[in-house]
């Protein structure tokens, strides 16, 4: 039986402007192309998870407004139980402004409203509701003293808890040896670490640092080149199948997702780190956030994304 996944983290409403270039300080660019989608780091996660077939817990927190109503029937349509997203009746819902490039390099501003109003305490609740065999998969959109509840509440259960250090901000080293596996991409390892991550010889310096801090199982997400495993028993890189990208937003998200979803399963870890890679693939070739989740027909197919 798969184990059952909670994610911990926001739930964001996504306004995209596309446009051939990326605008330096103080420079507008015309003629771009609006969409708006639902975003966040942790509503993105739980959707890619459930798309490929997971059951999903999401705990989050959304305003009482437009926006709020539109991310609670979007996780109904995605079969992702939110029982445990809570309603901030004093906080707007997060919102993140995204400016995607043709080559689909993106920037990205949020106002995290109320997200930044996810209670230790809320989470202490979700976390007690679980069932013994859940995977927690958490990230940092959300308030570090609540994050660190989280965790190490889920450590105490016995639930692994998989980190995606993600937007990058300093982290007490304390909580690492509560981690089963953590997620960085370079510039979130070199915040961690302060080890620059260029390389697979200085992904595995980054790697060996956090082993030494207490984390079992490290992945370092390379972007297009991949994702560089380091465990007690492995330690190499995974490359991504080569695509042709059309946005990248949300796609380490995608990574972390089905990441999730091939531990849940009890796959090892490379084949899960190698089934991340694909899932990820397929979403950079789409426009959006949860938009571009592929599905698991999608991703078990034994050709690559175009």
């Amino acid at each position: 039986m798969n184990t059952a996944i909670c994610v911990i983290g926001s739930s964001n409403t996504d306004m995209v402007v596309k446009t051939d270039r990326l605008p330096v300080p103080g420079e507008t660019v015309i003629g771009g192309t609006f969409l708006m989608n639902p975003g966040g780091k942790g509503a993105n996660q739980a959707v890619a998870a459930a798309r490929l077939g997971a059951s999903v817990v999401f705990v989050g927190k959304v305003g009482n407004d437009i926006f709020g109503q539109q991310a609670l029937s979007q996780f109904q349509r995605e079969g992702i139980d939110s029982s445990f997203v809570f309603t901030d009746p004093e906080n707007p819902s997060g919102v993140a402004l995204i400016n995607v490039d043709a080559a689909g390099e993106n920037c990205i501003a949020v106002a995290p409203g109320s997200n930044g109003n996810l209670t230790p305490d809320e989470v202490g609740q979700a976390v007690d509701a679980l069932p013994d065999s859940s995977l927690v998969l958490i990230q940092l959109e959300i308030p570090l003293p609540t994050v660190e509840r989280a965790i190490r509440q889920s450590y105490k259960k016995g639930l692994r808890v998989i980190l995606n250090p993600a937007p990058a901000q300093p982290l007490s080293p304390a909580l690492f040896r509560y981690l089963y596996l953590i997620t960085p991409n370079e510039t979130e390892a070199e915040l961690l670490t302060g080890i620059r991550v260029t390389d697979v010889a200085t992904a595995e310096k980054a790697a060996q640092q956090f082993h030494e801090a207490g984390i079992p199982n490290v992945v370092i997400t390379l972007g297009s080149r991949g994702a560089y495993l380091h465990t007690n028993t492995v330690a190499r890189l995974i490359p991504a199948p080569a695509v042709s990208a059309v946005d990248s937003t949300a796609a380490g998200d995608c990574f972390n997702g089905a990441l999730a979803v091939a531990l849940s399963e009890n796959r090892p870890l490379d084949e899960a780190v190698a089934f991340a890679c694909k899932a990820a693939a397929f979403s950079v070739t789409r426009m959006g956030a949860q938009a571009s989740m592929p599905d698991r027909n999608e991703v078990d197919e034994p050709k690559s994304p175009n």
